[in-house]
């Protein structure tokens, strides 16, 4: 039987918690393309945390590797170019699923 994705799955070699913290290693974030440092910004690591969560948390794992994953997270497959501020940007957006029994409408974290 399939069991919940690890944090290391999910998170890359390193990943532990404890009570009061998630300790995810800078140098897991390096396979999708972070180059660490101590000044990294926080959408740097956001967006290297979604690419990293996205490389396991995916329909393809869900449906062959892994039932139990209830999270996906996709590359639309639409980037646009948007203006803001009159300049011209690349917008990638990604998708991202949250799959519980249908008990109510609210997102619960504890729920996943």
């Amino acid at each position: 039987m399939p069991a919940e994705p690890t944090l290391v799955q999910v998170f890359g070699t390193g990943a532990t918690q404890d009570i009061n913290t998630l300790t995810i290693q800078k140098s897991a974030l390096a396979a999708v393309g972070l180059t660490a440092s101590s000044s990294n910004t926080a959408e740097s690591l956001m967006v290297a945390l979604l690419l990293l969560a996205a490389s396991y948390l995916n329909t393809t794992n869900q449906d062959s590797t892994n039932t139990d994953i209830q999270v996906t997270i996709a590359d639309s497959g639409f980037p646009q170019l948007v203006t803001r501020n009159s300049a011209q940007w690349r917008q990638i957006t990604y998708n991202v699923n949250l799959q519980t029994p249908d008990t109510g409408f609210s997102i619960d974290p504890d729920n996943y």
